[in-house]
């Protein structure tokens, strides 16, 4: 099974929170005035990737958790599907999604309803330039919004993601059961 790929950008501190592996596709029909990767609209553009290359080339970056971006993860919802199946069955990395359809729009899907089930944040919604908010942590516009992807799934509606990056005793990333010397550092800066 392949996606339609654009890049993969390692320890990317941009899509999301901590270190992530960027995994940018092709295509997207949102086409939203001012987007940052207008370059990636085209479902041509790109090469077909195998998943499992792609799943290497996310678990070789032992540090960083995932982020699907583009395009729009959400017009490859089967490839995207297994390619988080495989990294959540086999790692304990966060995977963030981004995409320019609404949850709402997306619990309507069935097949882009199994992505969501296997991702732990989307950020949904259409870029809107004339809601542009530099201040925004990991959002473009006002309208977009972080969403708790399990909570949305199981209640059948948005469920807003609370996250708190200026909360010094939560870890703004995920510390894996790989990196020992981070556990540690980790558990004397919550000490302190």
């Amino acid at each position: 099974m392949t996606i339609q790929l654009m890049d993969i950008i390692d320890y990317t501190t941009s899509d999301g929170p901590g270190f992530r592996t960027s995994v940018y596709c092709a295509g997207c029909n949102h086409k939203c005035k001012g987007c940052q990767n207008p370059h990636t609209w085209n479902f041509n553009g790109g090469k077909p990737t195998d998943i499992k290359e792609i799943y290497n080339r996310i678990i070789a970056n032992e540090m960083s958790d995932v982020t699907f971006s583009g395009g729009d993860p959400m017009y490859q919802p089967i490839a995207f599907t297994e390619l988080a199946k495989m990294i959540k069955t086999n790692t304990d990395k966060t995977i963030w999604c981004y995409t320019g359809f609404t949850v709402e729009e997306i619990l309507r899907n069935p097949v882009q309803t199994q992505l969501l089930g296997w991702i732990d944040v989307l950020v949904d919604g259409r870029y809107d330039e004339t809601l542009r908010d530099p201040d925004l942590l990991f959002m473009g516009s006002s309208n977009q919004r972080l969403i708790d992807a399990q909570a949305s799934l199981r209640e059948r509606r948005a469920v807003i993601y609370d996250y708190e990056p200026y909360n010094l005793r939560q870890p703004a990333c995920v510390i894996h059961d790989n990196s020992k010397i981070l556990k540690e550092r980790n558990k004397e800066f919550l000490a302190w």
